[in-house]
């Protein structure tokens, strides 16, 4: 759980900026393996519960 690792808001701030900085570096890249847009939500829930997707989805607007 994150708050095993993170006791402060600043702190979790603070990792998050550094984590986003390290994707944008182009250091870490993410493979995004589909896309539901957000009034599909429910239908990316059903995908991930009956195990149909995998990996990374994206919520579009």
């Amino acid at each position: 759980m994150l708050l095993h690792y993170v006791a402060r808001r600043e702190e979790l701030e603070a990792s998050v900026n550094e984590l986003f900085n390290v994707v944008a570096s182009g250091k870490v890249r993410i493979k995004i393996n589909q896309r539901f847009a957000l009034k599909d939500a429910a239908d990316a829930h059903k995908a991930w519960k009956v195990g149909a997707s995998s990996g990374t989805t994206i919520l579009t607007i």
